[in-house]
């Protein structure tokens, strides 16, 4: 082996880690801003917890997660992000800021997705589709099935049988049974 191949294929290493470090950074800084924006959220979101039990009293309807009002909610630490001042007897939890999230429900994208299509689709196929439309996505196959038997469940889409193929359609409005 001469030493040209060996410093090229170096060189090439050097590049590829370089582009990863600079990709794990950006994914850093992206996930501190998500980490800030949550944390003003679960400010926000107490804050007008506080103002109505301050206007309505306390009362009994049940905290997430079953916590008492003096246990806050358990926010972990990111190194990376700045310090941002403690909220006083913070209550969401992931379950409770389910609301307000920005993100779509996995069971309203497959049924956006279901409805671009006339015939029955696969589960895998929605999950190809899906991964395709919403690169930062990526549900496990099982999750994906999951949802859509719920949906099933719910009456939003109907399951067809196709020899050992199960298939899906979306339930269009005014066709239902």
């Amino acid at each position: 082996m001469t030493l040209q191949p060996a410093s090229t294929l170096r060189s090439r290493y050097v590049e590829q880690a370089a582009s990863d470090l600079e990709k794990n950074h950006q994914r850093q800084r992206e996930l501190a801003e998500e980490l800030r924006t949550l944390k003003q959220e679960e400010a926000l979101l107490a804050e007008i917890l506080s103002v109505a039990e301050r206007h309505e009293g306390p009362s009994d309807r049940a905290l997430p997660s079953g916590r008492t009002p003096a246990e806050p909610a358990a926010v972990p630490t990111v190194p990376t992000a700045p310090a941002v001042p403690a909220v006083p007897a913070a209550r969401t939890t992931k379950a409770g800021a389910k609301g307000t999230s920005h993100r779509p429900l996995l069971g309203d994208l497959l049924a956006e997705l279901l409805g671009r299509h006339e015939e029955p689709c696969l589960a895998k196929d929605l999950r190809d589709e899906l991964m395709a439309t919403y690169p930062k996505r990526n549900p496990t196959p099982q999750v994906v099935r999951n949802t859509l038997e719920s949906l099933v469940a719910k009456g939003r889409i109907r399951r067809h049988k196709q020899q050992r193929s199960v298939m899906y359609t979306l339930v269009r409005a005014g066709l239902a049974d």
